[in-house]
């Protein structure tokens, strides 16, 4: 692929922006996509511009020409059911009509509860939630297409992630530490978890995107040694110099506090992923491009600097 070749991002939320970042950083022409056709945190060499991920039509005019187009948009976390897979079909057909690359963002739900085994690429499909069979289907259309020659596709799946600009653990872990109150975390403290810093899931989409070789096949994210909830906690405290409290929500507080929140509702059916050990590897990825997951303490560090420089710490 040459050096100037555009590529489309559909969604201007970290992942896109991670995404923006990596293509920009090898020297991509860069076209950002969602309903408004405007966002913050873009630079200027990148192009924000209106479509509806939800029209094919629209989807073919935003990505003519362009060489890979990356799934990066979702609806709100309570609304996959109704709108997430009409999406990623509109943006499939899209992509499909002018013969770009797709690479999708994705996640680990369609393998369900790994019962302590580690998940890789070729764990069996198990999804036992709703979500997870949403995922599933979607994954599943795009492998179809694939195969059957409609798009030139590849999916890369991602653990819980966190990072700079990603509001999830953000506003439940991270602004709670830097304000010296109490991190907020749900199901055990003491079983081994997975986590993907988004930065490192951003740069491994945009390397699908630029490899051909990539096509065609399902990719796990560099992702970081699995730990404890509470580990992660103690090194948040090492990289603020100062402890951290932190609770932890059970099924039946998630259940409560879902009478008042949807995404609070919709996160209980996926609560086995912190009530286990949930544990994935990233080693086929890592070995086949040479890109390991950024340390641990490295990812902190930069996570809690942008918060900082956001004003989010107590005075």
């Amino acid at each position: 692929m040459s050096t100037h070749e555009l590529h489309v991002i559909f969604g201007t939320g970290p992942l896109g922006k991670n995404t923006m970042r990596e293509l920009l950083r090898l020297g991509k022409q860069v076209r950002m996509v969602n309903r408004r056709g405007v966002a913050e945190g873009i630079p200027g060499e990148v192009e924000v511009v209106q479509g509806d991920g939800y029209d094919p039509h629209s989807v073919a005019a935003v990505t003519r020409n362009a060489a890979a187009v990356y799934q990066c948009a979702q609806p709100e976390y309570h609304q996959w059911e109704e709108k997430f897979p009409a999406l990623q079909r509109s943006i499939l057909k899209g992509t499909a009509h002018n013969g770009a690359a797709l690479i999708v963002g994705d996640n680990l739900y369609m393998y369900g509860d790994p019962d302590g085994a580690v998940i890789t690429e070729d764990s069996p499909l198990r999804p036992t939630t709703k979500k997870g069979r949403i995922r599933h289907q979607m994954a599943q259309e795009i492998l179809e297409a694939h195969k059957h020659g409609e798009v030139q596709a590849a999916i890369c799946r991602a653990s819980n992630f966190f990072g700079a600009e990603y509001d999830v653990i953000g506003d439940l872990v991270f602004k709670p530490a830097l304000q010296g109150k109490t991190a907020n975390l749900i199901g055990r403290k003491d079983v081994p978890h997975t986590f993907t810093y988004i930065p490192d899931f951003g740069r491994a989409l945009a390397t699908l995107g630029t490899h051909r070789e990539a096509l065609g096949q399902v990719w796990i994210a560099p992702s970081l040694p699995a730990m404890t909830q509470d580990q992660l906690i103690e090194h948040l405290s090492a990289a603020l110099g100062k402890p951290i409290k932190a609770r932890y929500a059970n099924r039946l507080m998630m259940s409560i506090f879902g009478l008042f929140s949807p995404s609070a509702k919709e996160t209980v059916e996926m609560m086995y992923e912190f009530e286990k050990p949930f544990v994935a590897s990233s080693a086929k990825f890592e070995k086949t491009f040479g890109i390991a997951p950024t340390g641990f303490d490295q990812a902190l560090k930069e996570t809690v600097q942008w918060y900082y420089a956001q004003g989010m710490a107590a005075a």
